[in-house]
């Protein structure tokens, strides 16, 4: 039998083969993807490849992960390792990243646990029996002598900055410190802000009636309710004048929700502050969108706790779209906030809104009835003033010394505290973006506003016209489109009778 060549297979066959392992031998080195989703949730973002860039030595990645594990917990692991191994490629060898599984192996559990990461208790279906079982789902990350852990991945949201920050945390040579002015017994409770800081900077506790400590990049500043001594006042003003940079959570009005009333109380203080080009309101600002609370309300016989929109706790959407500050952000939520004014300065002297109240805002000043019933309090019904700024930044060029100090303010005394606006995930992210840019470290802040976390309409544009429009349209659509695909059927069965007729006659 005569072979022909040009009809075999085989040709075919090799040149497939060849492109197979020629196009492996490219993606060793190249990694490439496409990502079509809002914010590229699943490449990695530039910020991370400059982090990524600056590597100069090897860095391990030890990922403890259990096997056969329910649902989303699975899907965890193999995102986790899909971004390693990007990590991994855009690293050039520098990052080098080994699954383990210590479930059945108890030296692994061992050597687990000692580098950070702790079994947690997780309930699978094991022979359609609802079982307890102790699992492993964290990362150890090792660079020269250090370590850092994620003790537990239980969700894929905001894993890119977690890790990144760890590495961005290990490979960098010179040590960021953050101060916290520590405010005595009486002030608000940060302890949420300072775990948090704490993951990427030096964070220290500062007594203002001494003299600031060089080395303090960042100082922090809330709950300030007198004035302060001179000492104190001096060693602020000296530590601004030296090219220090402040973020300030304060506003002039203590407010009680007990008695439901505010008083306004008088600082120096906010003397600091008029150098640059800000002063404060003494007003309280509500607005539409906004918070809740529960309030007593009688329902027939009973009473019963009936949530209420509260206007004095916003919920702020309108922000600064020029300022990479805030530009990714989607909200942040603001306590008992006031106005922040802008005051004409010199030239050395610039001042940026960053983010306001929406259109339907008002304001309250004098007697403050802070009352959640908009029965007996009217003022909560009259909200159609145009936004109020929350929150600016300013820079101050010394004109003696040329030196550039920054601050940021944000109105409201309870923005960093525990039972405030520091419990709420996406004022950390501010938070965070704000020690950053008073640093001049720019390369996490995109990163951390890259996750999807909140997307409700547009509380402006849903009127109640608009309701009404999408109701019929959700009543009549659906029964239009059965109506019309039922006449098309029975047109196209027409059709195909008449054919079937003529086909016969």
């Amino acid at each position: 039998m005569k072979f022909d060549l040009r009809k075999s297979v085989l040709i075919p066959a090799i040149l497939l083969l060849a492109g197979l392992v020629l196009l492996n031998l490219i993606a060793r080195n190249s990694y490439f993807r496409w990502d079509f989703t809002d914010t590229k949730m699943y490449s990695l973002s530039s910020s991370t490849k400059k982090v990524i860039g600056r590597i100069d030595d090897l860095v391990n990645v030890k990922v403890y992960f259990s096997d056969n594990l329910p649902g989303e917990y699975g899907n965890n692991r193999r995102y986790l390792q899909d971004i390693l191994e990007e990590y991994a490629a855009i690293s050039k060898g520098n990052i080098r990243f080994e699954f383990y599984v210590p479930d059945t192996d108890e030296a692994l559990g061992e050597e687990a646990q000692k580098s950070g990461v702790q079994p947690v208790q997780l309930q699978v279906i094991e022979k359609d029996e609802a079982v307890v079982k102790k699992v492993f789902m964290g990362v150890a990350i090792y660079f020269e002598d250090q370590r850092e852990v994620i003790p537990v991945v239980l969700s894929t949201t905001g894993l890119e900055y977690e890790i990144t920050t760890r590495i961005k945390k290990l490979v960098e040579k010179n040590k960021e410190f953050v101060g916290i002015i520590n405010t005595g017994v009486d002030g608000p409770q940060t302890t949420t802000l300072s775990q948090i800081l704490r993951q990427r900077y030096e964070v220290r506790s500062i007594d203002i009636s001494n003299e600031i400590p060089s080395n303090i990049n960042v100082l922090i500043i809330t709950g300030i309710k007198d004035s302060l001594e001179t000492g104190s006042f001096t060693n602020l003003e000296r530590f601004l004048n030296n090219g220090g940079n402040m973020f300030v959570a304060q506003n002039p009005l203590d407010v009680d929700l007990q008695t439901q009333k505010a008083e306004v109380f008088q600082s120096n203080f906010f003397d600091l502050l008029k150098p640059y080009g800000l002063s404060i309101t003494e007003n309280l600002i509500l607005d539409k969108s906004c918070g809740r609370v529960n309030v007593m309300q009688n329902m027939g016989f009973i009473r019963m706790n009936v949530p209420m929109e509260y206007p004095f706790l916003p919920i702020i959407r309108s922000f600064n779209a020029d300022e990479v500050l805030v530009s990714g952000l989607e909200q942040v939520h603001v306590f008992f906030s006031t106005e922040i004014e802008f005051d004409s300065v010199a030239s050395n002297v610039t001042t940026i809104p960053l983010f306001s109240s929406s259109n339907k805002s008002g304001v309250m000043t004098g007697f403050y009835n802070l009352g959640p019933d908009p029965k007996q309090n009217p003022q909560l019904r009259n909200l159609n003033q145009p936004g109020k700024v929350v929150a600016a930044r300013s820079e101050l060029v010394h004109e003696e010394t040329g030196v550039v100090s920054q601050l940021i303010l944000v109105a409201d005394n309870r923005f960093l505290s525990d039972d405030g606006g520091g419990a709420v995930p996406e004022n950390h992210v501010f938070m965070m973006n704000a020690i950053d840019f008073l640093l001049g470290d720019r390369d996490l802040i995109a990163l951390r506003s890259r996750e999807i976390t909140d997307r409700k309409l547009d509380e402006e544009k849903v009127t109640d016209e608009a309701k009404r429009t999408w109701k019929w349209v959700n009543g009549l659509l659906p029964s239009l489109l059965i109506v019309g695909f039922g006449f098309m059927r029975l047109q196209r069965h027409k059709r195909y009778t008449k054919m079937i007729e003529e086909m016969y006659d």
